[in-house]
C-alpha cells in the first residue's frame, strides 16, 4: 500500500494510547474544507511512503508505541487496507480507524474480524445537506445510503467509537445539528470540531465563511442530551 506519510508520535489522535498516525492517499469525498488537500487531490504535491518503510519504523519503535491511527484521505478505499491492518494486529498494536463511512462493506469485515479497536467516523452534515457539504452532486445519492448503513454498523458494533463534525460557518447552521442529533441519537460519543481556515481543498469556500460565525457551545447545550458523551474540539 502506498501511504501519504505518517506522524511518528501522537498523544491526541488515538484516545488513551501512545500512537503513530498513518495517512492514506485518495478520498471518496471532495469536502471543500478538507485540511489535507494533498491527500485528496493527488495532482498537488504530496509525500509518499512505502508500506515497507512504515513497518521498518514500527520495528524501531517496538515496545514504545501502543497503537496506530489510520486516517486519510479515506482509508477504506484502499484495496489492501484489511491486509495492512492484519499486519498491524500481528505486531500487537491497537488500531483506530478514521472513516467517512462510504464503504460499510469494508467496515463490516473489519468489525466482524475484530481487526479494529476504535472507529472515528465523520458526520459531515444532516442528511438533506450531506452531498452538497462533501462536494458531490445528487447523482452520488447512493453514497449517502452507504454512510447511513455505516452509522448503524458502528453503533451496533460493540467497540469504542465516536462521531464527529467539523462545523463550518456558511455550510452549517445551528438547526442542522437538531437533525444530526435525531439521526445518531444515543451515540456513545459525538464531537464538534472547530473549523480552522488554513490549508483547505477549495479556496472558494472562504467567500462563504467570511464574517460568519456559529456558536459551538450553544449547539452542544441544545443537543448533548441525545448522546452519552459530547464535546468540543478546538
Amino acid at each position: 500500500m502506498i501511504l501519504g506519510g505518517y506522524q511518528k508520535l501522537t498523544l491526541i489522535d488515538y484516545p488513551g494510547k501512545i500512537a503513530t498516525t498513518v495517512f492514506t492517499l485518495g478520498c471518496s469525498f471532495r469536502c471543500p474544507f478538507c485540511h489535507n488537500p494533498e491527500l485528496v487531490n493527488l495532482r498537488l504535491a504530496h509525500d509518499e511512503k512505502s508500506e515497507k518503510e512504515f513497518f521498518q519504523f514500527l520495528a524501531k519503535r517496538k515496545g514504545k508505541l501502543e497503537g496506530v491511527c489510520i486516517t486519510g484521505g479515506e482509508p477504506t478505499i484502499q484495496p489492501d487496507i484489511i491486509d495492512f491492518i492484519k499486519k498491524l494486529k500481528k505486531r500487537g498494536l491497537a488500531v483506530k480507524l478514521d472513516s467517512n463511512g462510504t464503504h460499510p462493506d469494508v467496515l463490516k469485515k473489519l468489525i466482524d474480524a475484530k481487526l479494529v479497536d476504535y472507529i472515528a467516523m465523520d458526520i459531515k452534515n444532516q442528511p438533506k445537506k450531506y452531498l452538497n457539504t462533501v462536494g458531490l452532486s445528487e447523482k452520488n445519492a447512493p453514497l449517502l445510503d452507504r454512510v447511513k448503513l455505516s452509522v448503524e454498523l458502528i453503533m451496533q458494533s460493540g467497540i469504542p467509537y465516536e462521531f464527529r463534525t467539523t462545523v463550518v460557518p456558511g455550510l452549517h447552521e445551528e438547526k442542522d445539528f437538531d437533525e444530526i442529533s435525531k439521526w445518531i441519537k444515543g451515540a456513545r460519543a459525538y464531537y464538534l470540531q472547530e473549523y480552522r481556515e488554513k490549508k483547505i481543498l477549495d479556496e472558494k469556500l472562504k467567500k462563504k465563511t467570511k464574517d460568519k460565525k456559529i456558536d459551538l457551545e450553544k449547539i452542544k447545550e441544545n443537543t448533548e442530551k441525545n448522546f452519552k458523551k459530547m464535546g468540543i474540539r478546538r
